[in-house]
């Protein structure tokens, strides 16, 4: 999905010597993915980006003839040890330095570079200014810099806690993101028994704990208790996307996307997001404008945004102590699996219900196309349902007569097999104000503007409704299952365009931009 999506290259891994002991992949099916991206054009990258112990060492001769018959672009490493046996025996196979090798200066490129690697993969820590500095020094070799994805509370990712908490090695490629856990505050009392800290409605407001780290006087971190506990270690998700240009004009030569356990919807809309953004800076520089790609990134799971060490040292910003959950407005509904001559045949990926409002991601066209389900074709019976479960792997049948704002050539050559298909996502309360409060987070975040009442006022709404009813859900637009309209102008949508209330909505929007909402107050205004 991310080559067809826009990637310039992909990295992988094989369970047994890389930092992805949860890659399922064969051997077969990695030589499969190699040559895949060689077809596309596109590069492809194997990591052995473990730290290795003296048990490893016995694997490696195996493991490079392996890379001989995978024939990657390069070969991922982090451990010193490793690079030198590789290029000693296999000097044929082009070597990267992995970010796990904490790379933060020119001067350890420099140590690289002498060594043979030719691209080195920066740390996350790294500061924009560094960065810049970095290329004015090291002119002559690869850079590639972190972009976008989950960030670690440890020096690159280089963690033990898991090691400590879960007998699973981080740097073996097999964490077990104990900073993401929640954790409860405890009591142990004089005659040695454990109780919880009960804290009730009635003495809350009585005290608060806080950490203070030394460096950083005033800054006060809470350590605040939900349903599930607390999260003092949770890190916001990286997106550099707002500063994307300065990254463009200095030269780096390879941004890279984090992707470890994400799905096949992630790579594609990520991938597609940054894609655009390039090219558009590339054809444009000056009127190059992020919120549009922003946008589309939202539209993906993730911790709340960050820039994270762009700008030289963390702020609370980049941490969310009161949420640990990886969090979109969207969710993957589907995925075309194949063209007909009269219909899109779809994979359901989660579950739809009729009214839904499916939105189509084309690999290669820039707009989206909507369309509205009464109900769902099973394509091997032809059965009509109301309700297609993810879980099941149906396959069902969208005919192009249902699409009746679209050319249907045009609508099929946008949109091949693999076009993914998403759609909204329906939140609890808790959820909305986690969108919110996010959205604030990142806009102080980017301005660098401090607004100590909006943000406490955000998080205390996002502490108080974790303890509230998370049954209720509501969906961003005003439409419930059948009932209602978005006010979008979907295709199929049999209120909006029947209705004759909607008479002069229709009008104005047939006008506009396909997908282009009314605002309320112009929905309020045209409706009746």
């Amino acid at each position: 999905m991310a080559i067809l999506y826009g990637a310039d290259a992909v990295y992988l891994g094989t369970p047994d010597m890389s930092l992805r002991t949860k890659s399922e992949f064969s051997l077969e099916e990695v030589i499969e993915g190699v040559r895949f991206c060689h077809d596309h054009g596109k590069r492809a990258y194997l990591t052995l980006n473990l730290f290795s112990h003296n048990k490893d060492i016995p694997k490696l001769d195996e493991y490079i003839d392996t890379v001989r018959k995978v024939q990657p672009d390069g070969l991922i490493i982090a451990d010193p040890g490793v690079f030198q046996y590789v290029r000693d025996r296999a000097p044929e196979i082009p070597l990267h330095i992995s970010t796990q090798a904490n790379i933060c200066s020119w001067l350890s490129v420099d140590f690289w570079k002498a060594q043979g690697a030719e691209l080195v993969v920066l740390a996350r820590e790294v500061s924009y200014l560094e960065l810049v500095e970095i290329r004015e020094k090291c002119p002559d070799i690869k850079l590639e810099a972190f972009v976008h994805g989950a960030m670690c509370m440890t020096y690159s990712g280089r963690c033990l806690l898991s090691n400590y908490m879960a007998e699973r090695g981080a740097n073996q490629g097999n964490c077990a993101n104990s900073c993401r856990w929640n954790y409860s505050v405890k009591m142990r009392l004089k005659d040695g028994s454990v109780e919880e800290l009960n804290i009730t409605e009635e003495n809350a407001d009585m005290f608060e704990f806080l950490l203070e780290e030394g460096c950083r006087p005033g800054e006060l971190m809470p350590i605040e208790e939900d349903g599930r506990g607390s999260y003092i270690l949770n890190s916001r998700d990286l997106c550099i996307m707002p500063k994307l240009d300065e990254y463009l004009k200095i030269g780096v030569d390879s941004l890279k996307v984090e992707g470890r356990g994400k799905s096949e919807y992630y790579c594609a809309v990520v991938a597609r997001a940054y894609r655009m953004a390039i090219d558009d800076y590339y054809s444009d520089p000056e009127g190059w404008d992020p919120k549009s790609y922003m946008r589309e990134l939202e539209a993906v799971g993730n911790r709340g945004y960050s820039l994270a060490f762009h700008e030289g040292r963390l702020t609370n910003y980049s941490h969310d102590y009161e949420h640990t959950a990886s969090l979109a407005q969207w969710e993957y509904a589907g995925v075309v699996t194949d063209v007909t001559e009269d219909a899109f045949l779809v994979e359901v990926k989660n579950k739809l219900e009729a009214g839904e409002v499916l939105e189509f991601v084309s690999p290669i066209a820039r707009e989206t196309v909507l369309l509205r389900a009464y109900d769902f074709e099973r394509a091997e019976d032809g059965a009509r349902l109301e309700v297609v479960h993810g879980s099941s792997r149906t396959v069902i049948r969208l005919p192009f007569t249902l699409f009746d704002h679209e050319d249907i050539n045009t609508l099929k050559a946008r949109f091949p097999a693999f076009s993914v298909l998403r759609k909204e996502r329906a939140l609890t309360d808790e959820q909305w104000k986690r969108v919110r409060f996010d959205k604030l987070v990142q806009g102080l975040e980017m301005t660098g503007k401090d607004n100590p009442k909006a943000y406490a006022k955000r998080r205390d709404e996002l502490a108080e409704a974790a303890g509230e009813d998370a049954t209720e859900r509501r969906f961003k637009t005003n439409r419930v299952g059948t009932e209602g309209c978005c006010g979008k102008g979907c295709n199929g949508c049999l209120i909006f365009w029947q209705d004759d209330k909607y008479a002069r909505a229709r009008e104005v929007l047939l006008k506009r931009k396909q997908g282009e909402q009314l605002s309320r107050a112009e929905a309020s205004e045209l409706a009746g």
